[in-house]
């Protein structure tokens, strides 16, 4: 992937380029935590940032934005990587990936720069005892409604969320149930006001009640490094305001 950002505008709602989920990377967000890193005197940040597209969150982007607040880059001790299954939060006077980015694990509270939004292509009853996804691995235990919605382990939403985690959808929680198929999952919206179209929230801010990649990292074992870094190299990306 171009260390770019692609926009995709005039797209509609559950058709073209925006029915496959979008990684959108807030630069409001990325300066403000940066400049939280400098009003704390902080000077510099760890060149690991830099790695992988910037962890999967624009190179362009995120160098800009460390340049326009002033940090420098501090060179890291080899064998350091962005995967690295080390603790993110590195030395206190050096601004850390997981500061900048606002992933868990960083030393001082930071706003998460990522948001992951899927669409529901289609909402369908399930009665008691019929199952959904690979293997029928998820039986409904009883009556309910379930939505289609795109992002699977092709965009870094990976196997293990499979009936572990929540999305959120119009400002409501759903579990993902089932096994996650490569470029869709499924949700159990029960008798919520769902329909094609509408926008899913699979990674926000937990500060606002919203799903969050902390969820990920303890229901999967991997890092919050690897996740978000899947997820901003294969979902596809926009860079916000």
């Amino acid at each position: 992937m171009s260390s770019a950002i692609p926009g995709h505008a005039h797209a509609v709602p559950g058709s073209g380029p925006r029915s496959a989920p979008v990684a959108r990377i807030s630069r409001t967000v990325l300066t403000a935590n940066a400049r939280t890193a400098w009003d704390r005197g902080i000077r510099s940040y760890d060149a690991s940032i830099l790695d992988a597209d910037a962890w999967g969150h624009g190179l362009e982007l995120v160098r800009d934005v460390l340049a326009t607040v002033g940090l420098e880059a501090r060179t890291r001790h080899v064998g350091v990587t962005a995967a690295d299954s080390a603790p993110i939060a590195a030395r206190s006077d050096t601004l850390s990936a997981a500061a900048l980015l606002g992933l868990p694990g960083a030393a001082h509270a930071a706003v998460p720069a990522l948001r992951l939004t899927g669409t529901v292509l289609s909402v369908k009853d399930l009665r008691e005892g019929e199952g959904v996804s690979y293997g029928y691995a998820y039986r409904a235990p009883a009556d309910t409604r379930v939505a289609l919605v795109t992002g699977g382990y092709a965009q870094g939403i990976v196997r293990a969320l499979g009936g572990a985690v929540d999305v959120a959808i119009a400002g409501e929680r759903h579990p993902v149930v089932g096994r996650v198929a490569m470029d869709v999952c499924v949700v159990d919206i029960r008798d919520a006001a769902v329909r094609r179209g509408d926008e899913v929230l699979f990674l926000g801010d937990p500060a606002d009640g919203e799903p969050s990649l902390a969820d990920w990292v303890r229901e999967t074992g991997l890092t919050a490094g690897e996740l978000v870094t899947m997820v901003g190299l294969r979902a596809g990306r926009e860079e916000t305001p």
